[in-house]
């Protein structure tokens, strides 16, 4: 078949091009920057070099297309220290570009990249756009088939913490504790999509993707050990307290508020209420095969 991919050789776009090239697929990958051309087709795949906010060229390429895999990140729309940036307005228009992209097009089969909690526009923070776009995308005509991917939040993402350990001895969180929530490895959400490109489409279907379940303390302690600190605790402090810290250091005020208030929920957990409602198998990548990463990643900074 022949597949369109955006979101370049990114984490998840790396191995799921090296996947679905490896599967038989023709596949071009989609990318704002030119010097990926040459790494994009050593993995056997086409590249098409433009942005996601240029609705014509979105539409040129998805043309001919059997399935389109659309995915937005904050990056797409701008730096997180740029306080002049609405993020959640940003990367809604590039689900509306998805969107009318799609349909000039002529694809009749969609896989979105969600997220966890975009089953709500309420007590989300930052990764509201994810509901933004999927209520988008719901609009499209019946004859598009959509399959909305929610993977729970990356492992990758605790690599920034990795300062906050060197500084300050410690993990620093609104939240913590030993009640587990799930989190995810780009490689098994790559594995998902790859699996879902071969599988049938109907309607409008929603697939969770998770790896491991763990709780705050445990991570604390397995990344801990991982670096030589077996002491590593995961401090609680008060959001507002974080919140002070993060905008000190030049955040967009809405990211800083927007990444408290998920936090909050994940405390809470109301983020994880419609995924425990659906819960999947949980894949290969388990925290302790991540901590080998985190650990090099440690080390080297």
């Amino acid at each position: 078949m022949k597949i369109v991919l955006t979101g370049s050789l990114g984490n998840i776009g790396k191995p799921l091009t090296a996947t679905l090239v490896n599967n038989g697929h023709t596949v071009t990958v989609i990318s704002s920057n030119a010097a990926r051309q040459e790494d994009i087709e050593l993995l056997g795949a086409k590249a098409a070099i433009g942005k996601l906010q240029d609705v014509d060229f979105l539409a040129e390429t998805f043309k001919g297309a059997d399935i389109v895999y659309l995915m937005e990140t904050m990056e797409a729309v701008g730096d997180m220290f740029d306080t002049s940036v609405d993020f959640i307005s940003g990367i809604a228009q590039i689900g509306q570009n998805y969107k009318e992209a799609v349909e000039r097009s002529g694809v009749k089969k969609v896989i979105h990249l969600s997220s966890i909690g975009a089953h709500t526009d309420k007590g989300t923070g930052i990764i509201r756009f994810h509901y933004e776009v999927e209520t988008i995308l719901r609009q499209l005509p019946a004859d598009i088939a959509i399959k909305f991917i929610r993977p729970v939040s990356f492992y990758i993402n605790l690599f920034s913490l990795i300062h906050t350990i060197k500084s300050q001895g410690a993990i620093i969180s609104n939240y913590g504790g030993d009640v587990k929530e799930p989190w995810v490895s780009p490689k098994d959400i790559a594995a998902v999509i790859a699996e879902e490109v071969d599988t049938p489409f109907e309607g409008k279907a929603i697939r969770y993707v998770a790896s491991d379940e763990v709780s705050p303390n445990e991570i604390a302690r397995a990344l801990g050990e991982a670096i030589g600190k077996p002491d590593l605790q995961w401090r609680v402090i008060p959001s507002q307290q974080l919140l002070d810290g993060w905008l000190s250091i030049g955040f967009n005020e809405q990211v800083a508020k927007g990444f408290v208030e998920l936090q909050e929920s994940q405390g809470s957990g109301q983020l994880y209420e419609d995924y425990n409602q659906h819960k999947p198998l949980l894949g290969q990548v388990k925290l302790k095969d991540f901590v080998k990463d985190f650990a090099a990643a440690y080390n080297r900074q």
